[in-house]
């Protein structure tokens, strides 16, 4: 597995590293620790040295199965979790030092472990970049060897390229694939410029970009692609990119014109890698299966230009009108 450096985390991760959202199983059903145990060593014996989880994932269930991943296994494993969502109501009141202060500790103890690698503010309201006193908490758990980074996970480019104002973020997660491209036009360049570390999200478009749906796809009643297109539950550039479902199909289909030979899924996380910027994406995985056939694109060949350029040629006419403004 190549590795790329987490900006001035110092980290050296694997360039495909493993995003926990579905780890338990698929979205909405209960929690499978067994099948969470089988995809997680899995990655690491594949090469995948950074977890990706948050304490609201699983119902924290996520996290006792990382913690016991790292418990278990003689490799240095970097840990990153997430907080904030779990607070109700989600607004930008309900942020305080204290609160977060909490979460952190919860985190640490739920999975068994002494410090995090990386703590993440998880989607918060756009207010809260906005208020140094929320950063400054996460400096006072530095010193206090309760974290070792702190950095933020982001819905818009404009909270990332606020975020990074602040000289503790080291690292901003945000959703970037061939149907989202926004990141790479500003942001990536000044991310880099700070030595910011960039997490990729949601690289297939919440499995869109695999290919495998059509029109007559359904999802389970609880999962987020079923009862999310609008943003019902939460920011609605989760599900599929914010993609409307049908011009997303359309998209897949010309894509596979393009690329007739190609795999989509590794073209899809291939895209990603070929921004240097970028120092690792998470694709999440309900089966092993599907870990094993993410990490395969971490060995596909390079994308030409022209390669490059049709992908944009299919974004700029299919997607770039619906999403590129809003996120």
């Amino acid at each position: 597995m190549k590795k790329r450096t987490l900006g001035k985390t110092g980290f050296e991760i694997s360039e495909i590293s493993l995003g926990t959202w579905q780890v338990g199983g698929k979205w909405g059903e209960p929690f499978d620790h067994d099948n969470a145990d089988k995809i997680l060593n899995s990655a690491v014996d594949k090469g995948i040295n950074f977890i990706d989880t948050a304490d609201v994932y699983g119902d924290r269930e996520s996290e006792k199965a990382v913690g016991r991943l790292v418990k278990n296994r003689s490799e240095r494993i970097y840990v990153a979790s997430k907080c904030g969502r779990r607070l109700n109501p989600h607004t930008n009141e309900a942020y305080t030092p204290k609160a977060l202060r909490t979460f952190v500790e919860e985190s640490l103890q739920n999975m068994g472990i002494e410090c995090l690698d990386l703590i993440q503010i998880h989607c918060p309201p756009t207010e809260v970049y906005y208020r140094p006193e929320i950063f400054e908490e996460f400096e006072k758990l530095k010193a206090e060897g309760k974290i070792l980074n702190m950095g933020v996970s982001v819905e818009k480019v404009e909270e990332a390229i606020k975020a990074i104002e602040y000289d503790c973020v080291t690292t901003v997660q945000i959703i970037f694939n061939m149907f989202r491209q926004r990141p790479a036009d500003l942001f990536f360049k000044l991310a880099k410029e700070k030595n910011v570390g960039i997490i990729t999200r949601v690289p297939l478009a919440s499995g869109l970009l695999s290919g495998k749906f059509s029109k007559d796809t359904t999802f389970g009643k609880e999962d987020h692609r079923n009862f999310n297109r609008d943003g019902a539950a939460f920011d609605k550039g989760e599900t599929f990119a914010g993609i409307d479902y049908n011009t997303g199909l359309e998209a897949v289909e010309i894509l596979k014109d393009k690329f007739p030979d190609v795999d989509l899924v590794m073209l899809a996380l291939k895209w990603i890698l070929m921004f240097d910027e970028v120092s690792c994406v998470i694709p999440g995985a309900s089966k092993e299966l599907q870990l094993i056939h993410n990490v395969v694109a971490a060995d596909f060949q390079d994308l030409s230009q022209e390669q490059m350029s049709a992908i944009n040629d299919v974004y700029n006419t299919y997607i770039k009108k619906q999403v590129h403004h809003l996120w």
